[in-house]
C-alpha cells in the first residue's frame, strides 16, 4: 500500500506492538492505585475518624500516601512511553514519507513549492508525532478509568452516579458540532500557513532581485495579506476551541451542584453517610479528568487527522519508477541508444518533442543542437528518466526505458546539467556524491585518493583545490603525515629563495615589527593552544598588562584603541550596515552600535569604566597596519613592540633567546628546541610547524602582503618546490573544503567544474551533458572535450546539448533539434554541405561573433 493512502492509525496499529503492550499492562495497574485513594478517604471519615482510632488513620493514611506516589510513578511511566513510542512512530512516518517525496516526478517539483513541502516534513508532522503516543494509551487509560470511577460511584449511590451520567449526553451532541467547525477552519489555516511559508521561502531564494528592484514593499504586502488572513483564521479558530472549552466547563460545574443538593438532602434525611459524600465528591472530582482527557483526544485526534490527510493527499501522488528491479539484478548497457516515435507534450496544444526518431551506437560521440525552444534539453530529461514521454519509446541495448527502475538508470547513465546542484559540505563530499549513491560505502568501492584527483585534474579544478588547501588550519594529526617534507620546503624558501618572496610575504621575524600581523601577534609571537593569550583574555592578564606598563605600551595601545573606534564610526556611520567597508579596520560591523554608544558617552578620550577599555584594548590588539588603514603607528611604537616581544618571551613563557650571527652581525633568535607536544605555548620557530596558522603560512613561515591571491610566477615557484607527493598532500587538504549551503562558497565556474568531476568519478558506459560547460572559458572547454574523447576511446556513449557550434566537429554526429522536431541529422561535414538548417544556425552564430 503507498504511504499516502494509509490511515492514521495505520503507523499506530502496525509498529511497536511490544511498547504497546507494555503501556497497555502499565495503564492497568494505574487503574489500582487511582481508585485506592477514594476507598481511603471513606475509611478515614468513617472509620478511623469516627472511632477515633490513631492505629487506623496510620494505617488508611500510609495506604493513600503510597497510592498516590505509585499512581505518580505509573503515571510518569506512561507519559514517558508515550513521547518514546510517539517520536519512534515517528521517525518511521517522516523517512517513509520522504523516500516517497524524493521518488515524486519532476513534473510534480515544477508546480510545488519547496516552503510547503518543508513545512509539511518539519512542523506539520511534528505535530502529529504528540498525538501518535498517546493515540492508544490516552483511550483507553481514561475509557477504563471512567469505567472504574464510575463503578465506584455507583456502588456508594447509584443515584447520584445517575445524576452525574445525566449531563454528559449534552455534550456528546454539542462538542461534536463545534469540532466539526474547527475542522474547516484548521484546514484552512494549514492551507494558509503553507502559502505563507511558500513566500517567505520565494523572498529569501530571490533576495538579489529584491534588493536589485529595491522591492521592499512589494514584498512586505504580500506576505501581510496572508499574515492577515492567518489573524482572521486563527481569531475565528480560538474562539470555536475556547467555545468548547467554556461548554464543556459550563456543563461540568452543574455537577457539584446536582450533589451538593441531592447528596446532602440525603446526608440529612440519614441515608448516607457522611465518609460516603466524600468519597463521592472525590469520585465525581475524579471522574471529570478521564472526560477531559477523552475531550482533549477527541480534539487531538481531529486536529492530527486534518494535518495527516493534508499532507498525504499533497503527496498522494505514484512514483513512475521503482527504485530498485524487481527479481533481477541491475542491468548493464552497452551505450546503445534507440529513439522511436518520442514525444513529449505538456497540454495537448504545445508538444516540446514531436516524434523523433533515431538510434545513436555504443561509443558514439553525439551532439545535439538546435534554435532556442528547440527541445534539446527535454530530449536529454527524457532520455535520463527526468521526464516521461507522452508517447514513443525510449531503450537502452533491449532493455525499454519505461520498465526499467530508477537503480538500472543511475548505475548506466551519468546526466550533468547546465546549472548543478552542490550539496552542503565538503568538495569531497559533492565529488564522491554520485559513487556513494550506488551504494560505493557499503560495497567498499569509493574511488581511491589517485582517483579522486585525476577527476580534479581532468576538470581543471586543481588550481583552486590547491588554494583551498593552503588556506586551511590543520590539527596535528592531519598534517604529521607530510609535516616535515613542509618544513624541508619551508628551510629551502627562508635560505635559497627569500628574496624572491620578499615582496609578497612578510615573513616571521623575531627583531621585526611585523606590518601585516595584528598587534597581538606582534607581542605574543605565538601562539597558546589553551587559549590563555587571546585577545579577549590578555586585559584579564595582570602580568601581561604590567608588562605592557614596563615597556611604555599600555596608555599608546589605548590611545590607538580609542583613535580606531573614532574614526571608523566617524567614517563609516552612513554605511554601517555593509561589512564591505570594514576591511579597512579591525572593528566588525556588529561592534559598530556598541563603540558608538560608548563613544557618545565619554568626555575624554580616556574611558572611566575598565570593561570600555579592555574593549579599546582589544580593538588594538586586532589592529593590522598593513591592512587596517584606519589608523597609524610610528617607528618608536613598533619599537616598543619588538622590546616587549622579547620581554614576553622570556619572562612570561620562557622562551629561550641566543644570540645568532647574521650576514656578520649578533642578532637575536629563538632556541627552539624538538617541538613539545604538551607545550602550553608555540613560538614563531623556523623549524616548528604552526599549527594556529594556515598551510601556506607554515611553507612561507610568514603572512601575505596583499589579500590578492599570490601572482602567477610565484604561485608556479611555489607548485615547483612541494614535490608530486606533497602537492597531491596539499590537495587532499583542499579536498575538505567545506563549500558552505548549496555550494555558495564557490564561484559558478567552480560549482560546474566540480558537477563534471563528480560524473567522471562514476565512470558509467552513458554520458549525457545539457550545456554542461556554458558558464566555463575556452581553455576550460577544451580540456574537457580532451577528456570526453578519451572517454569515447574507452567506448562511453557521450551525447552533449551543446551552446557554442565551433565545438560540434567535434563529434560523430550532429542532430538538430527545431520546434520539437529532429530537422537534420550527420556529421559536421554533412550537415555543412547540405546547406540546410544547420548552415544556417552556423552562420547565424557566426556573424553574432
Amino acid at each position: 500500500m503507498r504511504i499516502t493512502q494509509r490511515s492514521l492509525y495505520y503507523w499506530i496499529i502496525h509498529r511497536f506492538r511490544g511498547l504497546q503492550l507494555l503501556l497497555l499492562g502499565i495503564i492497568l495497574a494505574s487503574l489500582f492505585f487511582r481508585v485506592v485513594p477514594l476507598e481511603m478517604q471513606k475509611r478515614i471519615v468513617n472509620r478511623a475518624i469516627h472511632l477515633k482510632n490513631i492505629h487506623l488513620l496510620f494505617l488508611y493514611c500510609g495506604f493513600y500516601v503510597g497510592a498516590v506516589f505509585f499512581a505518580a510513578i505509573t503515571k510518569y511511566a506512561i507519559n514517558t512511553l508515550q513521547m518514546v513510542i510517539g517520536q519512534k512512530i515517528l521517525i518511521e512516518l517522516r523517512t517513509e514519507l520522504y523516500r516517497h517525496i524524493l521518488q515524486l516526478p519532476l513534473q510534480f517539483y515544477r508546480g510545488m513549492q519547496p516552503g510547503t513541502v518543508i513545512s509539511a516534513m518539519t512542523a506539520e508532522l511534528n505535530a502529529i508525532g504528540f498525538f501518535l503516543g498517546g493515540a492508544l494509551a490516552i483511550p483507553v487509560t481514561s475509557v477504563l478509568t471512567f469505567i472504574v470511577f464510575l463503578g465506584y460511584m455507583f456502588m456508594l449511590s447509584p443515584l447520584l452516579a445517575l445524576l452525574t451520567l445525566a449531563i454528559y449526553p449534552f455534550e456528546i451532541i454539542l462538542i461534536p458540532l463545534l469540532q466539526k467547525r474547527y475542522n474547516r477552519l484548521n484546514k484552512k489555516r494549514i492551507k494558509t500557513v503553507r502559502s505563507m511559508a511558500n513566500v517567505v521561502n520565494e523572498a529569501i531564494s530571490g533576495i538579489h532581485e529584491i534588493h536589485s528592484h529595491s522591492s521592499f514593499n512589494l514584498e512586505e504586502q504580500r506576505i501581510r495579506t496572508h499574515i492577515l488572513a492567518l489573524y482572521s483564521l486563527l481569531k475565528h479558530l480560538f474562539i470555536v476551541k475556547y467555545g468548547i472549552k467554556f461548554s464543556n466547563n459550563l456543563f461540568q460545574s452543574l455537577g457539584p451542584f446536582l450533589l451538593f443538593l441531592v447528596g446532602g438532602y440525603m446526608a440529612i434525611d440519614g441515608n448516607f453517610t457522611l465518609g460516603a459524600l466524600v468519597a463521592f465528591l472525590s469520585a465525581h472530582e475524579k471522574v471529570y479528568d478521564p472526560w477531559k482527557e477523552l475531550l482533549e483526544f477527541y480534539q487531538g485526534f481531529q486536529d492530527a487527522q486534518v494535518r495527516y490527510r493534508q499532507i498525504m493527499n499533497l503527496f498522494d501522488i505514484q512514483p513512475e519508477y521503482p527504485r530498485l528491479p524487481e527479481g533481477r539484478a541491475v542491468v548493464d548497457f552497452s551505450g546503445d541508444i534507440t529513439i522511436k516515435n518520442a514525444t513529449f507534450a505538456i497540454s495537448p496544444a504545445v508538444r516540446l518533442l514531436n516524434s523523433i526518431t533515431t538510434s545513436i551506437k555504443a561509443g558514439e560521440q553525439v551532439a545535439i543542437v538546435g534554435f532556442s525552444g528547440s527541445g534539446k534539453s527535454t530530449l536529454i530529461l527524457c532520455l535520463d528518466q527526468l521526464y516521461t514521454l507522452t508517447s514513443g519509446t525510449i531503450s537502452y541495448d533491449k532493455y525499454p526505458l519505461q520498465e526499467l527502475s530508477k537503480a538500472d538508470v543511475s548505475h548506466n547513465i551519468t546526466m550533468i546539467s547546465q546549472h548543478p546542484f552542490i550539496f552542503t559540505g565538503t568538495i569531497r563530499d559533492n565529488l564522491l556524491y554520485g559513487v556513494r549513491a550506488l551504494g560505493g560505502e557499503q560495497t567498499k568501492n569509493i574511488p581511491g585518493l589517485n582517483e579522486q584527483l585525476k577527476a580534479i585534474y581532468d576538470t581543471g579544478l586543481e588550481e583552486d583545490v590547491i588554494r583551498f588547501g593552503f588556506q586551511a588550519v590543520l590539527t596535528r594529526e592531519c598534517c604529521a603525515p607530510f609535516k616535515d617534507k613542509l618544513l624541508a620546503i619551508r628551510k629551502n624558501i627562508l635560505e635559497d629563495l627569500h628574496q624572491r618572496f620578499a615582496d609578497v610575504v612578510e615573513f616571521y621575524d623575531l627583531n621585526s615589527f611585523l606590518r601585516y600581523s595584528s598587534i597581538r601577534d606582534n607581542l605574543i609571537f605565538g601562539d597558546c593552544p589553551t587559549g590563555k593569550f587571546d585577545i579577549t583574555r590578555l586585559t584579564g592578564s595582570e602580568p601581561f598588562m604590567k608588562l605592557l606598563t614596563e615597556t611604555g605600551l599600555k596608555k599608546p595601545l589605548l590611545q590607538l584603541g580609542y583613535t580606531i573606534a573614532s574614526r571608523t564610526v566617524d567614517l563609516l556611520e552612513e554605511c554601517a550596515d555593509d561589512p564591505f567597508f570594514f576591511r579597512y579596520t579591525p572593528m566588525r560591523p556588529e561592534e559598530f552600535g556598541q563603540f558608538a554608544q560608548i563613544l557618545n558617552e565619554m568626555d575624554t578620550p580616556t574611558p572611566a569604566k575598565a570593561a570600555h577599555r579592555d574593549l579599546f584594548y582589544q580593538l588594538a590588539f586586532r589592529f593590522i597596519p598593513g591592512f587596517h588603514h584606519v589608523a597609524e603607528i610610528d617607528s618608536d611604537f613598533a619599537r616598543k613592540v619588538v622590546k616587549a616581544r622579547r620581554l614576553f618571551l622570556r619572562t612570561m613563557v620562557r622562551v629561550k633567546i641566543s644570540s645568532c650571527s647574521v650576514d656578520g652581525v649578533d642578532t637575536p633568535c629563538l632556541q627552539c628546541d624538538k617541538e613539545d607536544i604538551s607545550s602550553p605555548f608555540m613560538p614563531f620557530c623556523p623549524n616548528q610547524y604552526l599549527y594556529s596558522r594556515s598551510l601556506l603560512e607554515n611553507l612561507l613561515f610568514g603572512v601575505m602582503k596583499s589579500r590578492e591571491p599570490i601572482g602567477e610566477e610565484l604561485s608556479n615557484l611555489l607548485y615547483s618546490l612541494l614535490a608530486k607527493d606533497v602537492l597531491d598532500d596539499v590537495l587532499d587538504v583542499g579536498l575538505n573544503f567545506h563549500v558552505g549551503s548549496q555550494g555558495d562558497r564557490l564561484s559558478g565556474g567552480q560549482k560546474q567544474k566540480l558537477a563534471i568531476a563528480r560524473a567522471f568519478l562514476r565512470d558509467t558506459p552513458i554520458i549525457f551533458l545539457d550545456e554542461a560547460t556554458a558558464s566555463l572559458d575556452n581553455i576550460s572547454q577544451r580540456r574537457i572535450q580532451d577528456v570526453l574523447e578519451t572517454k569515447q576511446q574507452e567506448g562511453k556513449t557521450v551525447v552533449a546539448v551543446i551552446h557554442r557550434l565551433e565545438n560540434a566537429a567535434l563529434y560523430d554526429r550532429i542532430i538538430l533539434l527545431k520546434n520539437g522536431v529532429l530537422l537534420e541529422e550527420g556529421t559536421f561535414a554533412e550537415l555543412l554541405a547540405k546547406r540546410g538548417s544547420f548552415f544556417e544556425l552556423v552562420m547565424g552564430h557566426q556573424q553574432l561573433e
